[in-house]
């Protein structure tokens, strides 16, 4: 059935969907894809459509293994829909669009609109073209169109939100296609970027995070080294900001300003995602990573020194072409001393198009498999006793949304700490909305968790609990098959987690 024929308020095209894989740039660029499509005149489809939409649109990520196999498996899927509903459209955008192009319809004919990494923008255009010209559109940008802040957003919740600070990459790790999709690093004027955040804030928005491939050398494309340690200090300046968080910077440019700028802005909170991936300096130089061990522990050791209550974490790839051994035991070498809170581990895997995916020395599976089972080991048995430290600690969380699976079981809620520790904590008589602030006392570590299980010593009502509460009131008073609006507030998931064993933004 075509969406002209469901009855939608008129003015409404009908209702979407965006499904996304891989990095926190690709979460982002849906929240602009959603902002986008609801400007054109769509509704965001109900939770649990599963395909039964007027548009679906897959974001797509290159660096997963199989991402292609899993991209059309999912085409395939949809096209028996698709045959039954001669209105409905599929959109296909991301790396995976921008590395594979003129193949996705090739092998997916049904599929109505193919977009790439640099002109998300253009996705309602290419729309209605295809449905003007029963044909497939194909448009795959070559350099950046418009930054993506530029464009509309749908952000996904009312109290946190992603900030892009600059989109592409100027590193060549041998590992990631990334760079190649994205392309150089473009760097964002820095009074947009504040600007964004202070409108935000006044919309209820407390907690942002800064997003950039590599989020500290921002600067490089006007030649200041200082320009995210200023950044970060000129968010400490904006009143109404609670919290502030960045990912992923680079230990190339980590340097002592921003150590400082963390240690000396109280809303930029002590946590830190930091990407070593191997901690053998041959292997480490073999995947084009312009660091060592020393100088990644050297960072470890300051940011400590500077803030010793910080949560750091980390991407490790483990089974690199060539790795022995010995290499793999100085990887165990870091993870003991560095002693992350939390470490993504992947098992390296060939990425077409990649340097290293023809180089010599392919580590055989299972010798991949059993290191990977040492490294998970050690790091949950050094990340729960980590976690055990925090016991008898008093600590304020920002309430979250959704992030405890057993909370409804087990009357709790959920928040995250300062360090963006995940915590479950006691349901409280007072009323508590995601975006308020609560205190507790920390009774339990599990290795990924912490529990709260007295009673909240206080809550604190923000305008961020007020930004979620008007959110969710209106939309419970919106009438059906009348088109949503545009929230400007939102929120990333805490620390997402990198995807495969390439780059996510490291």
């Amino acid at each position: 059935m075509s969406s002209g024929d469901r009855g939608q308020a008129v003015g409404v095209k009908g209702t979407y969907e965006v499904r996304t894989y891989g990095c926190q740039m690709n979460v982002h660029d849906s929240e602009r894809l959603s902002g986008l499509l609801e400007g054109a005149g769509y509704e965001r489809a109900p939770e649990g459509s599963d395909g039964d939409a007027d548009v679906v649109v897959f974001n797509t990520c290159a660096v997963r293994e199989n991402a292609d196999n899993r991209l059309y498996g999912n085409l395939g899927r949809l096209a028996p829909m698709k045959t039954k509903r001669p209105g409905m459209q599929i959109a296909v955008g991301g790396c995976l669009a921008q590395k594979d192009r003129d193949t996705i319809v090739k092998k997916a004919p049904w599929v109505d609109v193919v977009f790439g990494t640099h002109n998300i923008g253009k996705l309602p255009v290419l729309l209605e073209r295809a449905r003007v010209q029963e044909e497939a559109q194909v448009e795959i940008a070559e350099s950046l169109e418009a930054f993506p802040s530029t464009l509309p957003t749908r952000r996904e919740s009312a109290y946190a939100a992603w900030v892009s600070i600059s989109v592409g990459c100027n590193n060549t790790c041998t590992f990631c296609i990334v760079p190649a999709l994205r392309g150089k690093e473009k760097d964002r004027r820095t009074g947009d970027i504040l600007a964004e955040i202070e409108a935000l804030v006044a919309e209820g928005v407390s907690e942002i995070t800064l997003l950039g491939q590599n989020v500290n050398a921002y600067g490089s494309d006007i030649g200041d080294r200082e320009a995210f340690s200023k950044l970060l200090r000129a968010c400490g300046k904006i009143e109404g900001l609670e919290r502030v968080r960045f990912t992923s910077p680079h230990p190339r440019d980590f340097t002592d300003d921003v150590i400082a700028a963390m240690a000396e802005t109280p809303n930029v909170m002590p946590q830190l995602h930091m990407p070593l991936q191997s901690g053998s300096d041959p292997i480490l130089k073999a995947m084009r990573r312009s660091y060592r061990q020393d100088r990644f522990l050297g960072i470890i050791e300051k940011v400590r020194a500077a803030m010793p209550e910080a949560a750091i974490t980390t991407d490790i790839i483990v089974g690199f072409p060539g790795e022995t051994e010995e290499d793999f035991e100085q990887t165990m070498h870091v993870v003991r001393e560095a002693r992350f809170a939390n470490a993504f581990t992947f098992q390296y895997s060939k990425r077409p198009g990649t340097p290293a995916a023809t180089m010599e020395g392919q580590i055989p599976k299972e010798v991949v498999q059993e290191r990977y089972m040492r490294l998970s080991t050690l790091q949950e048995e050094i990340a729960w006793d980590e976690n055990k430290k925090q016991v008898g600690r008093t600590l304020d969380l920002m309430v979250a949304e959704g992030e405890g699976r057993k909370d409804g079981a087990t009357h709790r809620l959920s928040g995250r700490a300062p360090d963006n520790r995940l915590v479950h904590f006691t349901k409280p008589d007072t009323e508590v909305r995601p975006g308020d602030v609560v205190t507790v006392e920390i009774t339990y570590a599990a290795p990924h968790h912490l529990l709260a299980e007295g009673p909240v010593l206080n809550v604190r009502p923000t305008r961020a609990g007020d930004a979620w509460e008007k959110r969710n009131t209106e939309a419970a008073a919106r009438p059906a098959g009348v088109m949503l609006g545009l929230p400007q507030v939102g929120a990333p998931e805490p620390l997402p987690v990198a995807t495969g064993g390439g780059c996510a933004l490291d």
